[in-house]
């Protein structure tokens, strides 16, 4: 569904879930989005997380989360050219959202490990 709320369009249907799942259900927007959740805001954090995302797969999907309203982008560096993304009110409304899957994870995923923050993360906790 886009933004214009006038005129909604639908990718797959009307029914929401689809409709969520054409914006977030590939293999990687969750996980840059629990990234951002955590803390991080540089393409370069973002691109180190445990999962080992490709930069291109990464550039696309922040287009995309752009494109969608989910996240914002801001300059920090002119020279060159360099930004910090952040998650729109839309963006941080997902939390709730992960935090389910992070307690339905811990149940059927024992052993999985539960990042607090980038800041607290180890090395060998991949």
């Amino acid at each position: 569904m886009n933004n214009n709320l006038d005129k909604p369009t639908f990718e797959r249907s009307c029914c929401p879930i689809a409709c969520a799942l054409d914006q977030l259900g590939d293999k990687w927007t969750l996980l840059i989005i629990r990234d951002l959740l955590l803390g991080k805001k540089r393409y370069q954090e973002l691109i180190t997380s445990p999962e080992r995302i490709a930069t291109n797969i990464l550039a696309d999907r922040l287009k995309k989360l752009e494109t969608s309203g989910i996240v914002a982008q801001q300059a920090y560096q002119q020279k060159p050219l360099r930004y910090e993304y952040r998650l729109t009110r839309k963006g941080e409304d997902l939390r709730p959202i992960l935090e389910a899957l992070v307690e339905w994870g811990k149940i059927y995923y024992p052993g999985s490990v539960v990042f607090k923050s980038h800041e607290h993360r180890s090395s060998d906790e991949s």
